[in-house]
């Protein structure tokens, strides 16, 4: 069978009768009722004029209408979708940088800001209610566009080469970069996550990711719609509801970040029967690296094989994956490709050996191929071919994928190089630490000094110089943090990423003359 290769094609796989779309409350929209609602939305669109071209901004809250706004954006032209919780002046950035030509909001005050920030262009007003029988949001969206001229003409349909969707880069050390998807590139990434987990018309997700993420559209969304299955569209990860939807909504699976997974399991010890009846096929992990600890207390809880993978945005997310039993999974590694080529590459652009630490660098269908008007990044970041992800990791004799960190959140203490996820495993290890995350804080004579924050496990409490005592026994004493911070909440980024870089000013961790 042939693999689609844009996002409508890749709708028709459903059965017209079995579930797609699952809301909060339990309502359904089947895979047919789905695509004439993609459809409707999609010909609203048309009709103002908008085509492969344009640009269609996203503002809308987590849940069914976010699915769909997203879809019929996507089929028509470039989907744009911003976080909901950015203010007026944010979201006037966002529009300008990626010329957004119309903009999908919801008419109540979630929408407000985001209205403020289009109506600034002297844009329409439209209204788009939904019609079909899923009934999790609250009421209609509103489409505001710039008017056309005259009367528009119908566009074309995207192509396979039409750039379906854009999102930015983090932006932690520099101006977010955008990030140009096609839609063959959202197609083969979704079908390859689909096919990687085994996934068929009996699987539904239950989506607690941000549909503003590229983890949340690829691994909760599209994969399992294109294998025919259904998306539970919550209205974003809530650790305090998190067992209740398990219960309610029936999924197969859930795919998050780990320090969902670390909430997941903080709140579980009333929770363990409840977590194994939920009877999931498994748990996925991506987007940062998955402690060893939180991996196996996940699998304790939810009796179920986590599957940790390795994504980004440049690659249309996933690029390596530990595979399903009966094949092996291997402790403390993301797996093994996953529809792309990989090298570990030394800094002249040569393959590493077994064991031996380099840059993670990839190719393939699924690799964007170039960030947009952007030269001096895309310089720096494709070269010979291979777009360099700015991760440093080994590759072992069967071909698994270690990450040991991010090369610009590694810490150089003195010229000795920390890995802040070695650390971070360390501190995890200590009965009474729940989370953790390990940072470079500034050092008058070392240049960096090794610092970490920590959130104490229920009822426990943490005392600084018991647990730096306790990581001595395990790492040298050079990568033992020097500060350790107890916060009752790690500062976490919109996607729920725990951010190293720039942690300690956060914190307001600043050099001193004594140190």
């Amino acid at each position: 069978m042939t693999r689609p290769t844009t996002l409508r094609g890749l709708l028709d796989a459903g059965a017209d009768d079995s579930a797609a779309i699952v809301a909060s409350d339990g309502s359904v929209l089947n895979h047919g009722e789905l695509r004439a609602e993609v459809d409707r939305l999609a010909a609203r669109l048309r009709s103002l004029g908008l085509g492969p071209a344009d640009r269609i901004a996203i503002v809308v809250p987590n849940g069914p209408e976010m699915a769909i706004a997203f879809l019929a954006a996507a089929c028509v032209g470039c989907a744009a979708p911003l976080n909901p919780k950015y203010r007026a002046s944010e979201l006037r950035f966002y529009l300008d940088d990626v010329c957004a030509k119309a903009l999908i909001t919801r008419p109540d005050e979630t929408g407000s800001d985001a209205r403020d920030a289009a109506l600034t262009a002297e844009a329409d007003v439209l209204d788009v209610a939904l019609t079909g029988s899923v009934s999790g949001g609250s009421g209609p969206m509103d489409l505001l566009a710039s008017s056309p001229d005259s009367e528009p003409a119908t566009p074309a349909r995207p192509t396979s080469d039409e750039v379906a969707l854009v999102l930015h880069t983090s932006g932690t050390t520099s101006r977010p970069k955008i990030v140009p998807l096609r839609q063959r590139n959202l197609a083969q990434s979704a079908a390859g996550i689909a096919a990687s987990l085994s996934l068929d018309a009996n699987d539904r997700s239950l989506q607690v990711m941000p549909l503003f993420h590229i983890h949340g559209l690829l691994a909760g969304l599209l994969a399992p719609l294109s294998a025919g299955g259904a998306v539970a569209c919550t209205e974003g990860f809530d650790a305090f509801r998190f067992f209740a939807q398990l219960e309610a909504l029936r999924p197969s699976y859930y795919t998050a970040v780990p320090t969902m997974h670390q909430m997941v399991l903080s709140r579980s010890a009333r929770h363990r029967d409840a977590a194994r009846a939920a009877g999931l096929r498994f748990v996925r992990s991506s987007s940062a690296s998955l402690p060893t600890p939180v991996l196996t207390d996940l699998e304790g809880l939810f009796g179920a094989p986590v599957i940790e993978a390795y994504g980004m945005t440049e690659a249309t997310h996933q690029m390596c994956a530990n595979p399903l039993p009966p094949a092996v999974a291997k402790p403390r590694s993301v797996g093994v490709p996953t529809g792309i080529e990989l090298a570990v590459l030394d800094d002249r652009n040569r393959p590493r050996s077994p064991g031996e630490r380099g840059e993670v660098s990839i190719k393939g269908a699924t690799v964007i191929d170039g960030y947009e008007n952007n030269p001096d990044a895309n310089a720096a970041a494709f070269t010979d071919g291979w777009f360099r992800t700015g991760d440093e990791g080994y590759l072992d004799d069967d071909g698994y994928l270690f990450l040991t960190g991010r090369l610009k959140e590694q810490i150089n203490r003195g010229g000795e190089k920390v890995s802040p996820l070695e650390v971070d495993e360390a501190l995890l290890a200590h009965p009474s630490v729940a989370q953790a995350v390990t940072f470079a804080m500034p050092h008058p004579k070392l240049g960096e000094e090794v610092a970490a924050a920590v959130v104490a496990a229920t009822g426990s409490r943490v005392d600084e110089r018991e647990l730096r005592r306790f990581v001595g026994q395990s790492l040298a004493a050079f990568k033992v943090p020097r500060r350790i911070l107890v916060l009752d909440e790690l500062p976490k980024g919109a996607t729920g990423k725990l951010q190293r870089i720039g942690l300690a000013d956060r914190l307001g961790l600043v050099p001193s003359a004594g140190a």
